[in-house]
């Protein structure tokens, strides 16, 4: 299937996993991304602080593709200084996160919690959007308890000057289980004068093509779990995919040796480089034929020279069969 030129793919954030060093590594060898918006940043109360956490905020791009930096915040003069600072940097946008969904989070009525209590929202919007400058983008789901809290949300910000809605059709109380509710997703396009954007359980062409025809008018999507099983996913669904598996096996092999070297380069050969790749390999290890032997012979590694050993016998041994096999779909059912 080849997509319309106005069709877009954006990388989903994902903390812990798609870091700076990730996004820098993944953007070289792997294409179809569209836009990168990075794991959220929070408790970022002053410039001056800020400043001496913020490493990722000098690059608003990567390999040639736009970074948006995403905050998780419920005070509104931590966002004007958060897409102040990302301004000076040269960001073009900021991306406000109301759909982080684990309980830590929407306890506190922050992420999807604040999905239940639009007049938070409304108040915080009134005092953010006349103070900037860079685009201003939201990302949330459908709700926390109901699908109908995000319609609730459109009838008092659909008149605000944000750029885009990005929706995972899922509530936050579902974290990442159960089915999304394209039909909820659906309503939320027919209500929004804002673009919207779909994220949601998007793991191969298949997937895609499915939502595509449910939702013809759809043009900008966001990828997160199927593009850490399968990188070359996005090249996949734009058509411009032409790599045999094999092909896509030795490509997968360089990019993931480079990931691991630049972690390592990063962490000062410090062995939570090893830890962070773990947390990728649990996505990425059912791309290959045995996805849980896969998985079972990186997680037990303690050392660099172990996890290099692994690593080799895995793309010795087993078959990279990329996510057109459904494996990922098959384990969370």
């Amino acid at each position: 299937m080849c997509l319309q030129k106005e069709t877009n793919i954006y990388l989903a954030p994902f903390q812990g996993i798609t870091t700076y060093t990730y996004r820098e590594i993944y953007t070289k060898y792997f294409e179809g991304v569209d836009k990168l918006t990075t794991p959220f940043y929070t408790g970022n109360q002053t410039h001056k602080g800020l400043s001496k956490r913020a490493f990722e905020l000098n690059y608003p791009s990567q390999n040639n593709v736009e970074v948006v930096p995403q905050i998780l915040s419920k005070d509104a003069n931590e966002i004007i200084g958060f897409a102040n600072f990302c301004e000076e940097k040269g960001f073009r946008e900021i991306n406000w996160n109301l759909g982080c969904p684990y309980p830590r989070v929407a306890n506190k009525k922050r992420g999807s919690g604040m999905m239940p209590y639009p007049e938070i929202v409304v108040n915080i919007l009134d005092q953010v959007i006349p103070e900037i400058r860079i685009n201003f983008s939201i990302k949330c789901r459908l709700g926390y308890f109901s699908d109908n809290e995000v319609l609730k949300l459109l009838d008092r910000i659909n008149y605000y000057e944000i750029s885009e809605l990005i929706v995972h059709a899922r509530l936050g109380k579902q974290l990442y289980s159960g089915n999304t509710n394209v039909d909820a997703f659906k309503n939320v396009i027919y209500k929004s004068k804002i673009p919207v954007v779909y994220n949601g359980d998007i793991f191969s062409v298949t997937d895609f093509e499915i939502l595509k025809s449910k939702l013809p008018d759809t043009n900008v999507w966001m990828i997160g779990r199927g593009l850490l099983v399968d990188p070359f996913l996005p090249s996949a669904i734009s058509g411009s995919l032409t790599l045999s598996l094999e092909e896509q096996k030795e490509i997968s092999y360089k990019f993931i040796m480079d990931l691991y070297l630049a972690y390592r380069k990063k962490t000062n050969d410090g062995l939570q480089s090893i830890s962070v790749l773990k947390e990728l390999w649990s996505f990425m290890a059912y791309s290959f034929s045995e996805p849980k032997k896969v998985f079972n012979r990186i997680k037990k590694n303690q050392s660099f020279d172990d996890y290099e050993e692994s690593v080799s016998f895995v793309f010795n041994n087993y078959d990279w069969v990329g996510s057109e096999k459904g494996l990922f779909r098959s384990n969370l059912l």
